[in-house]
């Protein structure tokens, strides 16, 4: 619990703020290009510890609460870009150009949009320096052992194999391997292996185990039972265009597994477990810190992927939400219903707390959260 309070918690303010900043600034600066007036841009919710206006009167601060943060522009009722219908009656005409709701709706969207939108450009430049100046982690997908009685093995996979494809698709790297078995669903995977300088062609079903990662958090994944080869993990710098391109796919990789990931749990072919919140964030922004800069800036470039994505989400309060009922407004040719639209982000409002209290239920739980206080206080 000491550990968490003055370890973690440092490295969770500075990847969740640096996260957050720059997904908020999305919104800002797309809102100043459109000559909209910002009246507030927070880092953390709840009451200001310090904070400080500049010239065009934007009050920056930071706030208690860590969890987030938000940019209230003018003429919205909160953070939240309520419109104020009561207010919007007395506004001026000049104060009616710099007021958001007063705005088109593709500006609207366009500011909107900008804060996921600026996630993954942020994800994009981190992984296309990290390639360039690091090199992408490749390791060969060569077996290197297997695990007793598991599918593989009974498959007639031997260590030493050279694993040419999968499902007749290319394979590069070990990781891109795990990527593909994990994110299949469990089902059947046609490999192409050269074995003794002969191919031959295995069929694999994946099976569902329990594993511990690195930070005690037990998942349930789709494993065939291979391992890579021990030490055999290498940094392939790559030039810019190849970069580009090697970022572009990282990228769409992580997508498309957490899209997955979260059908499957729809479905019920998933667990939960695997779903976390802030301390469970806190304690991988710790664990990844201590292994040295670099993690901790990949890292922070996956969480604002994640967080880009899950704010497209088309759920109310979230920019999916306020980007469905554009859209919406859009094809009508009149807004949506004021009524509805605040109906909406009372249900949305709830979603999200809802939300938040399981992924935090699952932290205490899986991060055995209750033992840990208990030690403290033993």
């Amino acid at each position: 619990m000491k550990e968490v309070l003055f370890h973690y918690l440092p490295y969770f303010i500075v990847v969740l703020g640096i996260v957050v900043f720059v997904h908020e600034w999305g919104h800002y600066i797309v809102a100043r290009w459109c000559g909209v007036k910002v009246e507030s841009f927070s880092i953390g919710f709840g009451p200001e510890i310090f904070g400080f206006h500049d010239r065009s009167r934007t009050r920056w601060k930071i706030s208690l609460l860590p969890l987030g943060g938000y940019v209230k522009m003018f003429g919205d009722v909160d953070p939240s870009s309520m419109p104020n219908a009561g207010a919007q009656q007395a506004l001026t005409p000049a104060e009616r150009k710099v007021a958001f709701f007063a705005q088109p709706v593709a500006r609207r969207a366009a500011i909107v949009a900008a804060g996921p939108g600026i996630n993954f450009l942020f994800t994009f430049v981190v992984f296309v320096a990290l390639f360039i100046l690091q090199g992408q982690p490749v390791t060969p997908p060569v077996v290197g052992g297997l695990t007793e009685g598991g599918p593989a093995a009974a498959a007639g996979l031997k260590p030493g194999d050279l694993i040419l494809e999968i499902n007749n698709d290319p394979v590069d790297r070990f990781e891109d391997l795990r990527r593909i078995i994990s994110g299949g669903g469990g089902k059947t995977v046609a490999l192409l292996v050269l074995r003794e300088g002969r191919e031959r062609a295995i069929d694999v079903t994946p099976r569902r185990v329990e594993v511990k990662d690195r930070f005690g958090i037990t998942h349930r994944v789709t494993q065939i039972g291979i391992k890579s080869q021990p030490g055999r993990m290498q940094y392939r710098k790559l030039p810019p265009e190849m970069a580009v391109g090697a970022s572009l796919r990282e990228m769409g990789h992580m997508v498309d597994m957490t899209l997955k990931a979260i059908g499957q749990i729809i479905i019920g072919t998933r667990g939960t477990e695997e779903l976390g919140g802030p301390l469970r964030i806190a304690q991988m922004s710790g664990e990844v810190g201590k292994a040295g800069v670099v993690p901790l800036i990949w890292f922070m470039a996956v969480l604002s992927l994640s967080l880009g994505l899950f704010n497209l989400f088309p759920i109310p309060l979230l920019d999916g939400g306020h980007l469905l009922f554009y859209l919406l407004e859009a094809v009508k040719g009149r807004p949506i219903n004021e009524n509805i639209m605040e109906f909406s982000s009372r249900a949305g409002f709830v979603f999200i707390i809802s939300l938040m209290l399981f992924f935090t239920w699952n932290d205490i739980v899986q991060l055995q959260v209750f033992d840990a206080i208990r030690g403290f206080l033993s």
